[in-house]
């Protein structure tokens, strides 16, 4: 199984984290890069310098995506919709995750989407 190189901020449940690490993500979160106070732009910032795929569903981080994608900045982004992250289990989140791990074109758009099974 492929694992991307993820930075996560408090919108990724530590569950989440624990399960992928177990089965040997590379995951960096942003309350240990950033433990005080930051700006949204600062994450998207280090998560794209530092060539990793930033996992959220802070809504003001995806308004600053899309912006990005407007100025032909670099980046990868798996977002999730609030309604969706409340919907989604643990479980589903890691597996939504390895799921687009294991797709070659996951990122060909910047921006993927991950929401519950229906």
């Amino acid at each position: 199984m492929a694992c991307l190189p993820l930075f996560v901020d408090n919108h990724v449940r530590g569950p989440v984290i624990k399960a992928l690490r177990a089965r040997g993500w590379d995951i960096v979160r942003a309350v240990d890069v950033f433990p005080g106070k930051n700006a949204d732009e600062e994450l998207l910032e280090y998560a794209a310098r530092e060539g990793r795929v930033f996992v959220t569903s802070d809504g003001g981080i995806h308004m600053i995506a899309h912006r990005w994608l407007k100025e032909g900045r670099c980046f990868r982004m798996v977002y999730w919709w609030a309604e969706h992250r409340r919907r989604m289990s643990d479980g589903e989140v890691a597996s939504a995750l390895e799921r687009l791990a294991a797709d070659p074109h996951a990122f060909d758009y910047p921006i993927q989407y991950i929401k519950p099974a229906d």
